[in-house]
């Protein structure tokens, strides 16, 4: 791979947490190196409040989230995609479709902060939580040295980024 900007899939089944959440970090955060997207097998249709409140929090931009289809990234006029990573283990286990190219993929499985139940202080922190996890996933993955790498090497770090947890601790430092 060359040192031109990379785009990057993040997948998830309702496409309204994770996925949202590693998409508009990893636009940040890869500093036009990467152009991140995300969609759902199954997309709830809307953004879950607590994900747009948490980027807000954290000053990530927030301007044109959206739930969508990974429809959407798998037709013709779709952006070519150099990696696809799924965030939750439903999305894992569905049959994707085939992505034009041969992308690198990978399963970066996270706990589904939507899925917890309390308190709005106990939602937050697990949005959080998750938020941490990306981020130092993000962080290995964009020290990763691209240009230097081949498919088959760059497919094994990226698949091994995807066991890195956060402390359950870390996540308040957010």
């Amino acid at each position: 791979m060359d040192s031109k900007q990379f785009n990057v899939l993040f997948l998830c089944t309702g496409n309204s947490a994770r996925s949202i959440l590693a998409e508009a970090m990893f636009n940040q955060l890869g500093a036009g190196r990467f152009h991140a997207y995300s969609a759902g097998s199954y997309p709830r249709g809307s953004v879950n409040p607590l994900s747009i409140s948490c980027l807000e929090k954290a000053g990530f931009p927030v301007a044109g989230l959206r739930s969508k289809s990974w429809d959407e990234f798998a037709g013709p006029d779709a952006p070519p995609m150099h990696f696809v990573i799924t965030v939750c283990d439903q999305a894992a286990g569905e049959v994707c479709p085939i992505w034009p190219g041969q992308p690198v993929s990978a399963h970066w499985g996270l706990e589904d902060p939507a899925a917890v139940e309390g308190s709005e202080e106990e939602k937050m922190k697990a949005f959080h939580k998750t938020m941490f996890e990306i981020s130092n996933r993000l962080s290995v993955f964009l020290n990763l040295p691209i240009d230097k790498l081949d498919h088959m090497a760059l497919q094994e770090q990226v698949r091994k980024i995807g066991q890195i947890k956060a402390a359950d601790n870390a996540a308040s430092s957010l």
